[in-house]
This record gives structure tokens, C-alpha cells and sequence, in this order.
């Protein structure tokens, strides 16, 4: 019997021919992120639980300051402190101010084959290099910095087949919140989601790394991509070399399998409060908003801010309604500016951020207030995700965010 992409990684992981799923293994881990969110309760943790605390291997370990980016209060002052101050101890790679988490993950560090564990739920954004990214909460992490492994419940893999082109006007955004809508929040729940098919092969890394971060969204464990020809370029013009290339056999075992047109999908929008309630963009057109936000590591790339730049030249965001610019890393910033972008956004009334996670953390800026609207190219809309407990939040692609800021209600590109 045959394994999958998924199978052949924790395999490798374990040192052992084959996995089935509902084994359990110890695996090396190949790396390992924490971020500001949960860092500072990882390091007292460690200093104040472990009889000997020690660090496996300091390489494997990398450290993103990047929620509340600069900080926002003496609190987060201090925990943000007490990172650096460890990363430096310890000699750990540490990021602050340079973008979001996993968008220098993907810039710097992740290759094909890895077995990758994040203190963040879109850990599973890896998987658009062909890597298994997966969240853990800050005990499970302190256990990997210490013994340099951990273990594997081996989960099922539900193979997603796509087929045919998005359409012009039409993004991976678009097409993840569709898969989302139709198969529900819970509807790979630990499962790995395997895209693949002749339509996979038409998304750019970007585009993968839509669908593979949002795929926690539905219960997922993780994402992943066959580590092909684009996945491989985007690696070799970093300098870097895959630790493994998998594909799936063919006669591999899967839990399920779905087929989706990428040639059908239209714009949409997921509608508060739940990341599920999709509906097409049309439905909810004429709905007011006082924010919109383009950024996040699911939207925040090169690719979503060009979109953004294309649909604003020439014209102004609406006078009454707040829109936040937010490049995922400081590299997307730069090229930002190079290519005119960011002046094409200060020019149409747009307030452009340092790259951070910003509106979707809903902490540190952009925070919306009592019974406000925004449409988000952030990961959550959950009931106060990013603000006031009766505020409202709308999740859409880079287009349709961007025309809604300029017409002052919920709009899509076409309708412009």
C-alpha cells in the first residue's frame, strides 16, 4: 500500500519506512517558530519548570516578533522583552519588525520534505513548499526546543482535485473560502488537505500559500503541495534546497476526495461570524463598512497588494471609511515601493502599515469598535475577532476588499 505526501514526511521524520494513518511516531523535528503571541509563556516555562533546561539544537528554532509590532503597551513590552532577550542567550534567529511569522518562514527558511511545528494555527501555510507545518500550543513547543522531538498522531488525507483556471477578477482567495463554505469549518477535522490536479499547477506560490494557510479554517492539521517545478524555482532563487521531495503514490489511501472547477469559482465572501458563511461576493454587495484591511499572511503578499494598487490608481477611498495597508514582510515592502505600489496607496487616502499582523490579530492596530463593519483579507471573522464583541467582519479577496474601500460599502471588483 502506497502513502501519501503527508504519510511519506512524518515517515522520514520517524526514521521508518512507512506510516499508516492512526500510528503513532516520535519524530525529529526540522524546525520549530514562535512568534509574540506565546513565546514569553515558552521562556518561563523553561526557566521556571525544567529541572534541566537545555536547548536541543538553537538552529532549528527561529523567534518572529510580529503580533503587536511596535509594541502596544508596557505589557507587551515586556514579554516582548523577555524574547529577545532569550533569542540573544541562546543564540536564536530572531525577527522583529520584519513581517509576519510565516511569510518570513516561507521567505527564509522553509524547504519540501520538513516537519515543521509553529506556536501559530496557520503553521500549515508551509505546505505550499511541500512542507508539513503544523500548530502547537507553547508546552508542546517547549518540549521540542528541549529534546529536539516530539510525536505524531499520523492524521488521514482528504485529496483535493483541481481542475481547469480561475477566471480573471477570480483569486486563490476566492477559491480557498468556496472549498471552506462547501465542505464547513469542520470538515477535515485532523486531516491533512493534498491539493493537487492539473488546475494546482496553475497557482503560484502565493496562491498556495492562500490555500494552505486557510486550511485550518477547516479543521485541518495541515495543507500540502506536491514540491513541483514552481515550488522548487521559488526555492533556488532563495538559495536554498528541498530536504526531501515527496509525491503521493498511486495507490495511496485516501479518506475522501473532492473535484473543484477552478474555472466556476466567482468571487465571494465569508459572512460574520463564521469563516464557513460563504456566499458569493454579489449577495452582500451595498453592505456599509467603516474599515477595510489588505494584508495577513493568507493576503498580504506582492501579488494581493498589486491588485489592490490596479483597482486604486486614480481613484479614493471612500471619505468615511479607514483603509489599512499591510505588507506581510518588510521584502513585499520594499518591492512594494519599488514598484510605485505604496505611493499609488498614500495618493487614494489608504494608511499603509508596517509589516505585521495588524486588523486579523484585531490587538495592536486598526481595532474596529462598537457595531462597526470590515471586510478583511485577514484569516478569522469570528465574533470579536477585531474588536467590539458587536462589530462585524467580513473576509474577501484583495479585489474585493480594495473596491469596497473605495465605494464605502461592500462591492466587487467588477461593479466599480
Amino acid at each position: 500500500m502506497g502513502m501519501t505526501i503527508a504519510e511519506k514526511i512524518i515517515a522520514r521524520a520517524a526514521g521508518v519506512e512507512a506510516v499508516r494513518p492512526g500510528d503513532i511516531h516520535t519524530v525529529n523535528l526540522d524546525r520549530m517558530m514562535s512568534n509574540d503571541g506565546t513565546t514569553h509563556l515558552t521562556v518561563d516555562m523553561y526557566h521556571q519548570k525544567l529541572k534541566n533546561p537545555r536547548i536541543a539544537d538553537t538552529k532549528k528554532l527561529v523567534f518572529i516578533a510580529d503580533h503587536n509590532v511596535p509594541s502596544d503597551s508596557a505589557k507587551t513590552a515586556a514579554s516582548q522583552k523577555k524574547m529577545r532577550d532569550f533569542a540573544r542567550e541562546h543564540g536564536i534567529d530572531f525577527w522583529e519588525g520584519k513581517g509576519v511569522c510565516h511569510q518570513i518562514m516561507m521567505e527564509h527558511y522553509v524547504c519540501p520534505g520538513e516537519l515543521i511545528f509553529g506556536a501559530d494555527s496557520h503553521t500549515c501555510t508551509y505546505g505550499a513548499l511541500g512542507a508539513f507545518g503544523t500548530g502547537v500550543g507553547c508546552t508542546d513547543l517547549l518540549y521540542g526546543m528541549v529534546t529536539g522531538t516530539s510525536w505524531v498522531l499520523v492524521p488521514e488525507t482528504v485529496k483535493f482535485n483541481l481542475v481547469g483556471k480561475l477566471q480573471k477578477g477570480v483569486y486563490a482567495r476566492d477559491l480557498m473560502l468556496t472549498i471552506i463554505g462547501e465542505i464547513g469549518a469542520n470538515g477535515v477535522n485532523y486531516q491533512v488537505m493534498e491539493f493537487c490536479g492539473p488546475g494546482a499547477k496553475t497557482l503560484c506560490v502565493s496562491d498556495r500559500m492562500v490555500l494552505c494557510n486557510l486550511a485550518v479554517e477547516a479543521g485541518a492539521k495541515t495543507a500540502l503541495f506536491e514540491a513541483d517545478e514552481i515550488a522548487l524555482e521559488y526555492l533556488r532563487q532563495r538559495g536554498r534546497k528541498p530536504k526531501a521531495v515527496f509525491t503521493s503514490d498511486s495507490d495511496a489511501v485516501y479518506a475522501r476526495e473532492y473535484t473543484f472547477d477552478l474555472s466556476k469559482i466567482v468571487p465571494v465572501a465569508a459572512k460574520p461570524d463564521f469563516v464557513d458563511a460563504v456566499v458569493p461576493a454579489k449577495e452582500v454587495c451595498k453592505v456599509p463598512i467603516d474599515e477595510a484591511f489588505l494584508g495577513s499572511c493568507n493576503n498580504g503578499r506582492i501579488e494581493d497588494l498589486r491588485v489592490g494598487a490596479s483597482l486604486l490608481k486614480g481613484r479614493k477611498v471612500a471619505d468615511h471609511v479607514r483603509f489599512l495597508v499591510v505588507p506581510a514582510s518588510q521584502e513585499v515592502y520594499l518591492q512594494a515601493m519599488e514598484e510605485g505600489l505604496i505611493q499609488i496607496f498614500m495618493e487614494s487616502g489608504a494608511i499603509v502599515m508596517n509589516p505585521n499582523c495588524s486588523v486579523c490579530w484585531g490587538s495592536c492596530q486598526g481595532v474596529i469598535g462598537e457595531n462597526e463593519v470590515l471586510i478583511s483579507t485577514g484569516t478569522r471573522n469570528f465574533k470579536g475577532r477585531a474588536g467590539h464583541p458587536s462589530s462585524k467582519v467580513y473576509l474577501g479577496s484583495a479585489a474585493t476588499v480594495t473596491a469596497s474601500a473605495v465605494k464605502g460599502e461592500i462591492c466587487t471588483e467588477d461593479l466599480l
